[in-house]
């Protein structure tokens, strides 16, 4: 019996969890996100899809053509993804090594345009949009530049939290 409280509890953890990264992009307080928002919430909640799985999970949660998806298809789809930890965090040693591939130069940091560049035109683009959130996110604003050593736990989720 105490693997099941744990288990409920567990999962009621969990559905905390997704609604509060949810709500964060109903925009409109409706239980709906824009389906173009839908990748944010799930980097929020320490997944890391590819671009195919994401399509794939868009399609799944059924983006009925209004261009939004529902909190009620949502939350079934998305347990489930976190219970089977399909789309694992990324290490903080292995996001530290690909900033240091980046910086060629081994300054200890990146210019935003130096990473928009890489960023935006190799592997799974980011769009300008997620782009620019990222920049705003991470570039200090008194040197103007990405210092990744320092930005890198703003980037790597516990997977136990």
């Amino acid at each position: 019996m105490a693997d099941n409280n744990q288990s409920a509890e567990a999962q009621s953890d969990i559905h905390k969890k997704i609604r509060s990264a949810f709500k964060t992009f109903d925009f409109l307080s409706n239980n709906t996100v824009e389906a173009c928002e839908i990748n944010s919430v799930i980097y929020s909640l320490g997944c890391f899809p590819t671009q195919a799985d994401l399509h794939a999970f868009i399609s799944e949660v059924g983006e009925d053509n209004s261009g939004f998806i529902e909190l009620d298809k949502f939350l079934p789809a998305m347990t489930k993804i976190l219970l089977e930890h399909r789309f694992p965090p990324i290490p903080e040693e292995r996001l530290l090594q690909a900033f240091e591939v980046l910086d060629k130069e081994k300054k200890g940091y990146l210019e935003p345009e130096e990473l928009r560049k890489y960023m935006t035109e190799e592997g799974e683009p980011f769009t300008q949009e997620e782009m620019e959130e990222m920049l705003t996110a991470l570039v200090d604003n008194k040197q103007k530049c990405v210092l990744y050593k320092e930005v890198i736990g703003q980037l790597v989720i516990d997977p136990d939290t």
